[in-house]
């Protein structure tokens, strides 16, 4: 939540104009925001019974949460004092403040001190954190396993180190936008430097992550990956001897340790250095690299207002995508085409609270706009790079949906079905620029967009990305194993030497997807192409809207795998829950813009044998051109002048749908859309609302109903592939 600890930091201002009452309401629902506000409210002085009754919580936990309301009054003597207030501070008082979880980052905040001379007078008086081991169940024998968990007492447990250390940072509280995919790289990663020689040393604080698990690494510290926890670990690590701490690696668990990578000495960081992190995701300093790099990228502008956004609006050109800077999984992104949903969207991002300190419209954290490329393929590329200067092209990801649909989102493809060679070449050659002038060590994800043949760059993240985990599962190449080993030093040769590395795939080296059409008798001896998919959670919130964009909505990703597209984006659908149909009718309903691109895909279904139900204006379109529509839907409020129609939602209600197309028409309310969507979702019927998913889902059914399904080890896909490479390679 970007918060320092409980209402003792910048985001508490946020209830001071809440009445007593409304503080109440809105503490009595269960919302991320909760226990800061039953904190506010107990420093109101509300009684913990009364505070109990009206929020259901048992006063145990309201009692805890009152223990520190009270002692934050101590700090409230000192507000403002700075350096004098520090001075003002025993030894007594800081352990007190400590055992009590205040952070110094509260601390600093309060007394109006940066927090590096708050942690050094901390440490002044002697008051620095000590690390117990995690004990067996109820003490009945010894505790072997090096598990440890900080507090503020008098001895430490840390034994004695036998080697140098790598420190792993994890990637902290699973969401969305950060998930699962960051665990994994840094698992393997502790995997690979324990085969090299190290001892690990994992950070993390997330029971659900296998980072957590005791076995996972030499050490483990649940610790919270934040500035001064992870400082603690460092100093407690370089104390515990054998050679101290060889390194930190920030790189592998996504934003949260990423954010830290300028707070550690830099001499420590292990791959790209905090310098090159935060030149790719400084706007303007991204933007005159890639010009000066010859890389095109999409026109676009920082603006801190509403007059600025509508002059860059004005002179970009709609569709714009309006995001605020600094925000991770697509947080209030909005594709806006017109003034109006400029305005709205401008005063959204204002008037929001929901992005806390990260977010919000100020000089500190500006709003960017970028002219929105409309029916571009977007592209993911996936490398690593060492200190030589050699870089590996791990995987080209070309998405299923078009751009403007968050990645996270959307379904992408290995090897790329529909790219030409010389796109492919375009982007690893864009993309060995790019790494080479951030100077990266390790991995590298590079966003594109492709319209016409022509290759834009959208951004650079210069760490793990959350498709890792899937390219090398598609391609064989261990990938954040490989980058780990790269970052402690290694280069790519001696890893194929050591045979980490067994193949060059997953650029434009990967053999192309079989046609949808092709003979496929011989299974082994074709290339595979995987599939990866979102798990989106709109059954288990039914009245959210299903509609995709850039702001991301996954909870989870499966992959399919099959020797066409098709097959392999069916096997993707089953996996993710939203199995295809193989007979019955197809709802369609399209914007005004998809209305000519959505009859490829109509034509697709009706060839197959669906039945075609469309809204009104979509049918007339249809029928004009030649696909026959076997249903004409109405819209809302159309039933009282054509009382022969039936509605869309009865339509889905009442089981006469196997599939729904519904493409939104720009972004904001849409009436029709979210009824259509929503009564899909509650029926569990299959929804598409992009047309190049409509198109991969007819692409599949074609495929699964010429050839079937079969199933097979990822194991033995492997072989195949490095067979049919090796041939590939011996040939030339």
């Amino acid at each position: 939540q970007g918060r320092l600890g409980l209402n003792c930091d910048p985001a508490e201002s946020s209830y001071e104009s809440m009445s007593t009452e409304d503080l109440l309401e809105a503490a009595a629902v269960a919302t991320p925001e909760r226990v800061f506000q039953l904190e506010a409210a107990l420093r109101r002085g509300v009684e913990v019974d009364e505070l109990s009754a009206r929020t259901g919580i048992d006063r145990w936990f309201l009692d805890e949460i009152e223990l520190v309301s009270i002692e934050r009054r101590s700090l409230d003597s000192l507000a403002g004092t700075g350096a004098a207030g520090l001075a003002r501070l025993a030894r007594s008082d800081w352990r007190r403040l400590k055992r009590l979880g205040f952070s110094d980052g509260q601390v600093a905040w309060r007394l109006g001190a940066p927090e590096p001379e708050v942690r050094a007078a901390r440490r002044a008086a002697g008051v620095r954190p000590t690390f117990k081991t995690v004990d067996t169940c109820g003490a009945e024998f010894a505790a072997e396993t090096p598990y440890y968990y900080s507090t503020y007492e008098d001895e430490d447990e840390v034994r004695p180190a036998s080697a140098p250390r790598v420190v792993i940072l994890g990637s902290g509280p699973n969401r969305i936008g950060q998930g699962i995919e960051f665990d994994y790289c840094c698992v393997h990663a502790s995997m690979a430097l324990r085969q090299a020689g190290f001892e690990t040393v994992m950070v993390n604080y997330n029971p659900e992550t296998v980072s957590t698990d005791y076995d996972t690494s030499d050490r483990l510290y649940f610790e919270p990956v934040t500035e001064e926890d992870v400082l603690a670990v460092i100093e407690a690590e370089q104390a515990a001897g054998a050679g101290g701490v060889a390194g930190v690696i920030v790189g592998l668990g996504g934003q949260t340790p990423l954010k830290l990578a300028g707070r550690i000495d830099p001499s420590l960081v292990m791959g790209t250095s905090a310098a090159s992190i935060d030149l790719a995701e400084d706007r303007e300093r991204w933007a005159e690299l890639c010009t000066r790099l010859g890389i095109p990228q999409p026109p676009g502008a920082t603006v801190r207002s509403l007059e600025e956004a509508a002059a860059a609006a004005g002179r970009l050109g709609y569709p714009v995508l309006v995001r605020p800077s600094y925000v991770l999984g697509g947080r209030a992104m909005e594709i806006v085409y017109d003034d109006e949903g400029l305005a709205e969207a401008m005063a959204a991002l204002a008037a929001s609270g929901s992005l806390g300190r990260e977010g919000g419209l100020s000089a500190e954290r500006p709003v960017l706009i970028d002219h929105f490329l409309e029916d571009a393929v977007e592209v993911d590329v996936d490398a690593v790079r060492d200190s030589s200067g050699e870089v590996l092209i791990g995987g080209i990801l070309e998405h299923v949906e078009e751009a403007g649909i968050h990645s996270g989102d959307s379904a992408c493809v290995i090897p790329a079905p529909t790219l030409a060679a010389a796109t492919l070449a375009t982007l690893e050659a864009h993309t060995r620029a790019i790494a080479e002038a951030l100077d990266v060590r390790g991995l590298c994800n590079v966003q594109y967009a492709v319209k016409d043949g022509e290759v834009v760059v959208i951004e650079a993240n210069p760490r793990a990305s959350r498709t890792v985990p899937f390219v090398a599962k598609a391609t064989g190449v261990p990938l954040a194993k490989v980058a780990a080993r790269v970052m402690a030093g290694a280069t790519l040769a001696e890893l194929r030497a050591e045979g980490l590395i067994a193949v060059p795939v997953g650029g434009s080296e990967l053999p192309p997807p079989a046609p949808g059409g092709a003979d496929l008798a011989d299974l082994a001896d074709l290339a595979q192409v995987s599939v990866k998919e979102a798990v989106l959670p709109f059954d288990r919130f039914p009245d959210v809207d299903a509609l995709l964009g850039p702001e991301m909505r996954s909870t989870g990703e499966v992959m399919g795998i099959g020797a066409t597209f098709g097959l392999a984006f069916a096997t993707s659908q089953i996996a993710a829950g939203n199995r295809l149909p193989s007979e019955g009718t197809v709802f369609v309903s399209l914007a005004d813009r998809d209305k000519a691109a959505g009859l490829e895909a109509a034509r697709a279904f009706a060839a197959l044998g669906f039945a075609i139900a469309a809204t009104s204006g979509t049918a007339a379109h249809l029928a004009a051109h030649g696909v026959e529509v076997a249903t004409v839907v109405a819209k809302i409020g159309e039933a009282a002048t054509g009382p022969e129609l039936v509605s869309a939602v009865e339509l889905i209600a009442g089981g006469k749908v196997q599939l729904v197309i519904n493409t939104p028409r720009g972004r904001g309310p849409r009436a029709d859309g979210a009824h259509i969507r929503r009564a899909a979702a509650a029926n569990g019927v299959p929804i598409l609302t992009t047309l190049a998913a409509a198109r991969a889902a007819a692409a599949g059914i074609a495929d699964w109903a010429r050839h079937g399904l079969s199933v097979r080890t990822l194991q033995e896909y492997h072989e195949a592939l490095a067979g049919r490479m090796a041939r590939q390679v011996g040939s030339r």
